[in-house]
């Protein structure tokens, strides 16, 4: 036999036992043993009948007398009275009403109905004035209303008698003696019950439990007029309380509507008895001739698409088929006595239609899924993956990831929190009533802010979106608008940063080639100046003929110049080691006051000897600072050669030393003999210096070698350039 219809013999039984077995469960105690007058239908029609026994026989109303006596409010009359709005509006509403239409009576010259119009205008006109001059002409009004709309519901009680069971009665009023009786209570009943002290009396109320709990609303016209829960208390009369007995005669189960029901139910009954017999045997094939085979589902062409589907998605389409087949089989449960007891060819299409989609066709699903499932999760590590691939984790990933900026994932979880809600109150918007000016305010002070913002945050989304990609295609000339203090702004503001530094990158590095090719430039012009000139006096050495003097004066040279390729050397040795870090320094307490005095007196000759004036400003106290004594005089030193070599004949050089703060601060100014130019950070690169030609004697290292000493001190070395000026101030902490 084909694998699918085995599946669906077998799905059709397992529906059949979920549906059967559990009903004897639900329905055994009501059915077994049981008839019609044992069910909760004929308890709630007996109900309904006393009730309308009581208010039409054992306890009705005066109706002349209640219909006096209905009460009316001043709020009624507030409410009738405004029903259509103020005076003003009525009265107008009226004339509008009519004004077409008596200008059709005159334009037809019909004077018989234009003076009937008139008069039926004036009449509502004159109602509508004395409705809000006098609360006894509305009054009156609203009266006659509930009187007619109270014979009406007293019309309506007495049909409902003719839908009440037949009983038979003898019952008497216990406090009065007043006897009402119907019927013969002797005869043989189908149902029989005493009332009594210990039984509990028959009460008998004015009127139903209907309008006991809920009014009675009539309408005239467009106007509704109620007779509340509250007038119905006011007009009825003191509960009666009777003693007796009531029955159903056993004929009215031989004809009649109650006879009708009886069999409808008996058919109902033994169609259930049939209907568990077949799930019994259902289940007993299930158990031994039907029993189920995985290879009914492992090979079907469905297979490798389900095993493609990721285990959370599996997981909800198990729990979807879960539920619907759950929801069909208990909803065929609680109907399968209705549907037996009233059994028809309509209603056995439906059940045949709702059996082979709803019952066979989930139950082969979800065998489907089980099996598939269980196989895969049998696979050594399928679980894990499965996790690692799930919808779930991504989620939930991505949750992490959106909190990992706090900011953006509670304005995004605001933001959805919103749109939920906004979704909840256009639900509210069809309700009408108070939920409609919920919702509105809702919408002007929450909802339309949260859509400005949402659509601006987007606007701002989208430049910076679009700044970037300029950014990208190598545009960094304009920044980013910062706006706000949100993340974007923040996002904005990084993105700012990242050009400047960018755009910076880009400049130093085009300046560290320039620079680069200048250095590799200037060491080859201030190497190659004295060695040129030691080749040139040796190959002069050379020739026997030189005097002692000249031979005396060119090895002077020649010592000078070797000298002068020793120090540029050792300077360019000196200003890598530092580059490197590799220099090593010894601080001790120095006396930077002293150290100053004896670099002063060391160029005292020399600053003489170049027509320069040197204005000193130096503390009264020693000012003490950690650092290498050697290396920082080293460092004072090159300050004032530096100011020896490029001063500006006959001008001044100041020398200041003081103590600021926690500081110790030196600073050393003069005007520069050559143009310097704007560009201040460029004096600290190796072998620059002021003197572009290269005419001066000088390696260019003098201030790379004295910044590279005061950093590695945790120093501070500053140059200020303002015209001719030259600055040079130099920080370091005191202690």
């Amino acid at each position: 036999m084909n694998r699918k219809i085995q599946l669906g013999i077998w799905s059709a039984l397992v529906t059949l036992v979920l549906i059967s077995l559990p009903s004897i469960f639900h329905y055994a105690q009501q059915l077994v043993g049981k008839s019609v007058i044992d069910q909760e239908n004929f308890s709630w029609q007996m109900e309904r009948t006393y009730e309308n026994l009581s208010a039409t026989v054992l306890n009705p109303i005066d109706l002349e007398k209640a219909s006096q006596e209905i009460p009316v409010t001043k709020e009624e009359i507030e409410e009738y009275r405004n029903l259509y709005g103020t005076l003003s509006e009525q009265l107008s509403n009226i004339q509008e009403q009519y004004a077409e239409r008596i200008a059709n009576a005159k334009a037809e010259n019909n004077e018989t109905l234009l003076l009937a119009l008139v008069k039926e205008r004036d009449t509502k006109l004159e109602d509508i004035q004395q409705n809000f001059e006098s609360d006894e002409h509305v009054e009156d009004k609203i009266l006659k209303q509930k009187a007619r709309q109270l014979a009406l519901y007293e019309e309506e009680k007495r049909n409902r008698r003719t839908n009440n069971l037949p009983i038979s009665y003898d019952l008497v009023n216990i406090d009065t003696g007043e006897r009402f009786k119907k019927g013969n209570i002797g005869a043989a009943a189908a149902y029989k019950k005493k009332f009594n002290e210990a039984n509990g009396y028959l009460k008998a109320e004015s009127f139903m439990d209907d309008v006991n709990n809920n009014g009675f609303s009539w309408y005239e016209g467009d106007a509704a007029v109620n007779i509340s829960h509250d007038d119905f208390n006011s007009i009825s009369n003191k509960p009666q309380f009777f003693e007796g007995t009531v029955i159903v005669p056993k004929e009215a189960l031989a004809s009649g509507g109650l006879y009708e029901e009886s069999q409808a139910f008996t058919r109902g009954k033994y169609s259930m008895y049939a209907f568990w017999v077949v799930g019994i045997l259902a289940l007993v094939a299930l158990l031994t001739v039907v029993r189920f085979r995985r290879e009914w589902v492992l090979f079907s062409r469905f297979t490798p698409v389900y095993a493609r589907l990721r285990i959370d998605f599996k997981a909800a389409i198990l729990l979807l088929t879960v539920l619907v087949l759950g929801t069909y089989i208990q909803s065929e449960i609680y109907r399968s006595l209705n549907q037996f007891t009233y059994f028809t060819l309509g209603t056995a299409g439906n059940m045949i239609v709702s059996f082979l989609l709803f019952g066979v066709l989930f139950t082969a699903l979800l065998a489907f899924q089980v099996v598939h499932l269980i196989e895969q999760l049998r696979q050594p590590g399928y679980a894990e993956q499965a996790w690692r691939e799930s919808y779930t984790a991504s989620f939930l990933q991505n949750v992490v990831g959106m909190f990992s900026n706090r900011t953006v994932g509670i304005q995004l979880f605001i933001l959805l929190i919103g749109f939920f809600l906004a979704g909840v109150g256009f639900v509210g918007l069809f309700l009408g009533g108070f939920t409609f000016l919920i919702y509105v305010a809702c919408v002007f002070f929450l909802g339309l802010p949260v859509l400005f913002l949402f659509a601006s945050r987007g606007a701002y989304l989208n430049r910076i979106l679009s700044a970037t990609d300029a950014m990208a295609a190598g545009y960094y000339t304009e920044a980013i608008p910062v706006k706000g203090r949100s993340p974007l702004a923040k996002h904005a503001a990084n993105l700012n940063n990242l050009r400047e530094g960018v755009r910076v990158s880009i400049n130093e590095q085009a300046k560290s080639e320039r620079l680069k090719t200048e250095l590799i430039t200037n060491v080859s012009h201030d190497l190659r100046t004295p060695l040129t000139s030691i080749i040139t006096y040796t190959d002069l050495l050379k020739d026997e003929t030189l005097s002692a003097e000249e031979r005396a004066k060119y090895v002077a040279i020649l010592d000078q110049k070797s000298q002068r390729l020793k120090t540029l050397i050792e300077d360019l040795f000196e200003v890598s080691k530092m580059a490197s870090g590799n220099l090593e320094i010894t601080k001790q307490h120095v006396d930077l006051n002293q150290l100053m005095h004896q670099a002063l007196a060391e160029h005292a000759e020399d600053f003489a000897e170049s027509n320069l004036d040197v204005r000193i400003t130096l503390p009264e106290v020693p000012i003490f600072v950690m650092v290498d004594g050697q290396k920082w005089w080293r460092v004072l030193d090159n300050l004032l050669i530096n100011a020896l070599k490029y001063s500006l004949p006959g001008t001044r050089v100041y020398v200041n030393l003081q103590k600021v703060g926690t500081q110790a601060r030196i600073t050393v100014k003069n005007i520069a003999k050559y143009e310097i130019g704007d560009n201040t950070d460029e004096l600290f690169e190796r072998f620059k210096r002021g003197d572009e030609s290269r005419q001066t004697e000088g390696s260019g290292l003098g201030l790379a070698i004295a910044q590279s000493i005061v950093e590695l001190h945790g120093g501070k070395m500053d140059v200020e350039v303002d015209g001719d000026l030259f600055k040079v101030t130099v920080e370091i902490a005191a202690g």
